[in-house]
């Protein structure tokens, strides 16, 4: 993998959790009373929102890299297994799968670096590894 490929791969991945923590910064209060239903405290809304915002905007700017892939691939793998686990319905099964596959790229990115264009490349620690 390329760089470039990895600068790419770090915004489209980051860029979806940015993209839904906005999103649910116009009902905060309904969001945790989707997550109650996961059997989430509601009172946690924030902090996931929080979170997915934060490590969203890290991962794309290639901060922390490492950390951060592999806590939003956690992040993905327990939501999808929370509300996503219904093996009767298609479309639940599809949402679980999709949480499982994103979790497949952020390990990848933990594995492969941020890449030059990152940084921790500034930092010393983003160097794109091979082996």
């Amino acid at each position: 993998m390329t760089n470039t490929q990895l600068l790419v791969a770090r915004i489209l991945m980051g860029l979806l959790f940015v993209m839904a923590g906005f999103g649910k910064l116009g009902d905060v209060a309904g969001f945790g009373g989707y997550m109650a239903s996961g059997g989430i405290p509601a009172f946690l809304a924030w902090p996931v929102v929080l979170f997915e915002i934060i490590f969203g905007l890290a991962l794309i700017v290639g901060f922390q890299t490492k950390i951060v892939a592999y806590a939003l691939g956690a992040f993905c793998v327990v939501s999808g297994l929370l509300y996503h686990f219904d093996l009767a319905n298609q479309m639940q099964v599809t949402q679980l799968l999709k949480n499982l596959a994103l979790a497949g790229g952020y390990v990848a990115i933990a594995a492969a670096g941020a890449g030059a264009y990152s940084v921790d490349a500034k930092l010393g620690q983003g160097t794109l590894r091979t082996a």
